[in-house]
């Protein structure tokens, strides 16, 4: 595995080209949710990997949402960002922009969970409680279900990705509540 970059210089990337605080937010909830991942999945020696993944994924998105995947290779070497760091970024919007294909466990992870997080979290805030803490899978499904609610949150790319890691949807849509669930605390401290 190539050196990578540190998740300080990973962080000052990210918001060299984020200031929307939902895009930063998304980025360390993302971050966050392949850190767990990493450890739950057997990867713990290659957590910071998986994360900085998480963190950059959208490192292009607000500034060239049009070019999503597209610039980032470009923004992503300037920062000093390795190759094998670029390809499993771009693996995230396979099928959307790009034909880099989730090949290794971690990009086919980050593919099916990007989109989710982003349904998780919208689900969230329509709780009083504003958090995923408690939150439970039977209340997600019913929020999943409804086409409406977060209509930006590609089912067919969640459902996509659960195909590729071979696992049943309710799994996927517990395991990153789960994830959510354990890192919403350092993300909300980190997002202020």
């Amino acid at each position: 595995m190539e050196k990578h970059i540190s998740r300080e210089a990973a962080l000052e990337l990210l918001k060299k080209y984020n200031k929307d605080p939902f895009h930063l937010h998304h980025a360390l909830t993302v971050e966050g949710v392949m850190r767990w991942y990493a450890k739950q999945l057997g990867f713990a020696d290659e957590e910071d990997f998986w994360g900085i993944v998480g963190m950059l994924h959208d490192i292009d998105f607000e500034m060239y949402p049009e070019e999503h995947c597209i610039k980032a290779p470009e923004l992503l070497r300037e920062g000093g960002v390795g190759e094998e760091m670029i390809h499993a970024i771009c693996s995230h919007a396979y099928g959307m922009h790009v034909d880099v294909k989730p090949e290794h466990l971690m990009e086919k992870v980050l593919f099916t969970t990007d989109e989710l997080t982003g349904l998780i979290g919208a689900a969230a805030l329509m709780r009083p409680s504003k958090s995923v803490q408690d939150m439970e899978l039977k209340s997600l499904k019913k929020k999943y279900k409804v086409k409406a609610f977060a209509a930006g949150c590609s089912r067919e790319v969640i459902e996509q990705g659960a195909e590729m890691l071979g696992w049943p949807l309710d799994e996927v849509l517990q395991k990153t509540l789960d994830a959510m669930k354990a890192c919403e605390a350092i993300v909300a401290e980190e997002s202020l």
